[in-house]
């Protein structure tokens, strides 16, 4: 896919730099078309308001199969994805393999990710527990898995505010771009309206530009 056109601000200094991030449907029926898959649309929506970086995207639609799973996961890491985030399949039934697939395919596993997120979802509903969502390593790739449904995925990314917009709960994509430093990827710049990455004060790049709206 081509990157995904972006506005710029004309203020001195490098802009941000481009990245790849790989996105993962997972789901028997969406991939052969019984209903419309939902969850790269909304990856790609959410991605593409809290970044200022150029985004080249590389999607995938699969089923609920593990080995093809865990194919698709090498092959966006192989192919320079600096991210990897995965939506669908991470519940208890017997077709819900991504887990598995993702920690396959692990060199570090990253249990904190899946921690968060189900402390986040425990706020809207008690069968957050079931959710078995995994993040993981491989080379200079960080792979994140997800919830299936949209509002969730948003949610997970971006924490929760109460009424005058502060954070109650962090969301995950808060650690995602440090996380990606400390692999050897890319400088990640989050709209900060959207989720504010957290880095060390002498991890911070002064910004080169800023997206206009």
């Amino acid at each position: 896919m081509q990157a995904t056109p972006r506005n710029f601000d004309p203020l001195p200094g490098p802009l941000p730099d481009p990245i790849r991030i790989g996105i993962v449907s997972v789901s028997d029926r969406a991939s052969t078309g019984v209903y419309e898959d939902k969850g790269l649309p909304a990856l790609k929506d959410w991605l593409t308001r809290a970044l200022h970086n150029p985004i080249e995207f590389e999607a995938r639609l699969i089923p609920d199969e593990l080995a093809r799973i865990s194919a698709a996961l090498i092959e966006l890491a192989d192919a320079g994805c600096c991210l990897v985030l995965t939506t669908g399949g991470t519940g208890p039934a017997l077709r819900d393999v991504t887990p598995e697939a993702t920690l396959a395919v692990a060199h570090k596993e990253m249990p904190g990710f899946g921690e968060q997120m189900r402390q986040i979802s425990l706020k809207f509903v008690p069968t957050a527990i079931l959710s078995r969502q995994c993040a993981v390593v491989r080379g200079q790739c960080l792979i994140v898995n997800l919830p299936g449904q949209p509002k969730a995925i948003a949610e997970t990314l971006e924490g929760l505010r109460d009424a005058a917009g502060e954070s109650i709960v962090p969301g995950i994509f808060a650690a995602v771009p440090y996380c990606v430093d400390l692999i050897g990827g890319p400088y990640m710049e989050t709209v900060d309206e959207v989720c504010k990455a957290f880095r060390p004060k002498s991890a911070i790049r002064t910004k080169g530009a800023i997206r206009s709206h």
